[in-house]
């Protein structure tokens, strides 16, 4: 039926009136899906920094990074991680959208490691939205230590208390190590909220620790410096950052690899300048920060103390996740046991690739196959325990006071961190070799027992 006056057929309008209704409908669905693909273009990004800020190796970053656009539907992704960077590219079929941003400016605790990377396996699954990822990531940030300021300053005193012990449990040594612990945790404490302060508190700290322990032993107080030095900056040490940069570089990722290994070799050098400076105030030369008193003989059982001491230090200092304790000590006296049995048979610098040959695959055991903790929460200790980040600030030290002394001991330090990268690379491979070998179930040693009681059918 036509309509009278020349006007469009009912047909012919009916047509237009769906195409506009259509239109309106498909701009709207664009317009949606390109808000989402921002939102999760954000939300990757955060996630990537919050990664990073967690000393995630970055080719692990891009494959987590990649997992989490294709839950949320995205088949087209790239991603290049860097520890000051990240750049994201993500294609939702319609354009491509591209993006990058900043390195991590912040360092995460050990119970905001552990939310990141629970974060992290929900948004690889799907089941949180990127709004909804964004909101739990400020939450993460914004979280405050569950032990509070006093917990920051008590747990520091007992990790170097129990470094003390596995070093040299004299007395005065130990009540050495509790003074200049609670004291660095104080300054550390301080320094919490004042991101701007972050890059000369090494120095500080160093220079207030040098200065204490010389003027202790101007005094006439039998205090050794080698050993009293150390202890209370264990935790500036960068041992972690050194390693992992051994293992970036060990992968072919020289970018990542080279800016890590510089990046806490300056750590080491503003370390060593802050303790050179501290000696140098009191009227000590750099050589005398190489002086050591008396060897002490101590019972078997001692260093084991310290161990359990050190990590109950750690659990309280960062803040580790509830129920972590447990897996922390065992993760540590399993390195430790290692190490030490490896340093009798052959040396020091050796004895740290045996250290994370067990500490690793049992972290991702720990992990993946009894629900606990982040591998990066229980064997990120054991870089503070094992021999590297100590034997790379003596290393230092020497290079302050004799260049002969110096460059041997720039070697022995980097074949040091390069055995404690190859043990961590051994270690992961390991841990994988034997889940394919003997399958899932033989490395689910808590649920074993249910194929050997008897009456039950396998």
């Amino acid at each position: 039926m036509v309509l009278r006056g020349g006007d469009i057929p009912r047909t012919d309008l009916l047509v237009v009136l769906i195409g506009k209704v259509g239109g309106i409908f498909r701009s709207m669905e664009t317009e949606s899906n390109t808000r989402d693909t921002s939102t999760l273009l954000d939300f990757m990004l955060r996630l990537g920094q919050a990664y990073l800020a967690c000393g995630e190796q970055t080719a692990k970053v891009e494959l987590l990074l990649r997992r989490t656009a294709t839950a949320n539907g995205i088949r087209r992704s790239r991603v290049e991680a860097y520890p000051t960077a990240v750049f994201i590219s993500l294609h939702d079929g319609a354009q491509e959208r591209v993006t990058l941003a900043e390195g991590p400016t912040e360092t995460l605790r050990l119970d905001q490691i552990a939310d990141v990377y629970e974060l992290g396996d929900a948004a690889q699954r799907g089941t949180v939205t990127p709004r909804d990822g964004l909101e739990r990531l400020n939450e993460i940030r914004r979280k405050t230590a569950r032990f509070g300021t006093i917990g920051v300053v008590v747990g520091h005193t007992i990790l170097t208390v129990g470094l003390a012990i596995v070093l040299m449990p004299t007395l005065t040594n130990l009540a050495a190590a509790a003074v200049l612990g609670a004291i660095v945790g104080t300054v550390k404490a301080f320094n919490r909220d004042r991101p701007v302060l972050a890059v000369p508190l090494p120095v500080v700290a160093a220079t207030l620790v040098s200065t204490l322990v010389f003027l202790a032993i101007k005094w006439g107080l039998p205090v050794d410096p080698l050993h009293a030095l150390v202890p209370p900056l264990v935790s500036f040490l960068p041992g972690a950052m050194l390693t992992l940069g051994m293992v970036e570089l060990a992968y072919g990722d020289m970018v990542s690899g080279s800016s890590r290994l510089i990046t806490g070799f300056v750590q080491l050098v503003l370390l060593a300048f802050g303790l050179a400076a501290g000696a140098a105030l009191v009227g000590y030369l750099p050589d005398n920060l190489l002086d050591a008193t008396t060897t002490l003989v101590t019972q078997s059982w001692t260093p084991w103390a310290g161990v359990v001491v050190f990590g109950m230090g750690v659990y309280v200092h960062f803040s580790a996740p509830r129920n972590s304790l447990p897996w922390m000590l065992l993760v540590l006296l399993a390195a430790f046991a290692a190490q030490q049995l490896a340093a009798s048979q052959f040396n020091n610098e050796v004895s740290g690739f045996f250290g994370m040959l067990v500490a690793t695959p049992l972290g991702y055991l720990i992990q993946l196959r009894f629900r606990g903790p982040p591998a990066m929460v229980t064997f990120l200790p054991s870089f503070w325990l094992l021999v590297p980040g100590a034997l790379g600030l003596l290393s230092v030290k020497h290079m302050l006071s004799d260049r002969v002394a110096g460059l041997d001991g720039l070697i022995t330090t980097v074949f040091a961190f390069a055995s404690i990268a190859l043990g961590t690379l051994m270690g992961a491979s390991l841990y994988k070799w034997l889940t394919e070998r003997f399958g899932w179930w033989r490395l689910q040693i808590g649920r074993t027992g249910r194929y050997f009681r008897p009456g039950k059918k396998r």
